[in-house]
């Protein structure tokens, strides 16, 4: 199925975090490299991802997530910075993912849930940004979430504690390294109000496979 397809089907808009693996996407080491990654839209047959690394139509995909637990499929179809997983699912796993997508769709539309996201780390809307190195290389990434002193992101690059760069126009450097990605500290605090015009400044997404070498910078 298609992007525009799927997006005129009955599904549930909701933004779930959660990491996926690649097949036959490795680091130096010869280990499966996972990112993370964020839905857009699910219904009980497919998802919409936004993802850092898209990948190519046909790649077989693992993914996770804290609401849905462990989905595998494949990519059926492919947008910036995003891709279309077809879900394998046997009947049960599709009718109970369908009664999670509605009782999230109804969780999401309680207004007090609507206020504690207000004070919660921020998820920008759109989900891609750049990392600028001090060479002034780039690489694209997808942003985890974000707050006035530091962001979390996804990247194709396996950067060392201490290196500095800067995500969209903020600057900082490495500080912690996840299990899907790396937390940057900026240099100064942000307004928070600014936080998306100022992190938000995507570059086009390199598809996996590509010839260009994992980025590895020491501090």
């Amino acid at each position: 199925m298609s992007v525009k397809e799927f997006l005129g089907q009955q599904a549930v808009n909701v933004a779930i975090g959660g990491h996926y693996t690649l097949a036959n996407w490795f680091d130096a080491q010869g280990k499966p490299r996972t990112f993370a990654c964020r839905t857009s839209r699910v219904s009980p047959f497919r998802m919409m991802v936004a993802v850092p690394v898209v990948g190519r139509i046909g790649d077989r995909i693992t993914s996770y997530f804290g609401d849905f637990g462990k989905l595998d499929g494949h990519i059926s179809d492919i947008a910036a910075g995003s891709f279309l997983l077809e879900l394998a699912m046997t009947t049960s796993m599709r009718e109970k993912l369908a009664t999670k997508l509605s009782w999230l769709d109804k969780k999401q539309r309680d207004p007090a849930v609507r206020e504690a996201r207000i004070h919660a780390r921020i998820i920008p809307a759109a989900s891609h940004s750049t990392l600028t190195f001090a060479d002034g290389s780039t690489r694209s990434c997808f942003v985890i979430d974000m707050s006035a002193s530091g962001v979390a992101v996804s990247a194709d690059a396996q950067l060392q504690v201490g290196t500095p760069l800067a995500v969209g126009a903020c600057v900082g450097r490495v500080v912690r390294i996840l299990p899907h990605g790396f937390a940057v500290k900026f240099v100064e605090q942000q307004n928070r109000q600014e936080l998306e015009r100022l992190i938000v400044r995507p570059a086009p997404p390199r598809p996996a496979g590509s010839a260009e070498p994992p980025v590895r910078r020491a501090g």
